[in-house]
């Protein structure tokens, strides 16, 4: 098993690498929230980091548990599961961390570059 395990986050260019079903955690700024009322309570995030952007599905169940990182939350790390469906890739959130007091740090000029992408 060669993809970072929980805590090392999984970057979004990397979600292809892990088997279906397979634990990971992702972290990212939040660039999407929705709440469809067609979706019986599921929650739908869209995080984004340096290589790409994760989709991320909260249960209602898991919502209640980790309320305040969900609605407030400007940088989250989320460990989940791994699904595919044709396509495409979500993470079936199983814990939540709002992360947003190390968002200061990405304007140290002291922080390493991350690392390129091909």
């Amino acid at each position: 098993m060669t993809w970072p395990r929980p805590p090392s986050a999984l970057p979004a260019h990397a979600l292809d690498q892990p088997p279906q079903g397979a634990r990971i955690c992702v972290a990212g700024l939040v660039i999407l929230r929705q709440r469809p009322g067609t979706a019986k309570g599921v929650i739908f995030i869209t995080l984004e980091d340096e290589t790409g952007v994760v989709n991320v599905i909260v249960w209602r169940s898991l919502y209640e548990r980790f309320r305040r990182a969900v609605i407030a939350g400007r940088m989250l790390r989320v460990t989940g599961r791994v699904q595919r469906d044709n396509d495409v890739i979500h993470v079936i959130a199983e814990e939540i961390e709002d992360i947003s007091q190390l968002l200061d740090l990405l304007l140290d000029p002291d922080l390493p570059s991350p690392p390129q992408t091909r």
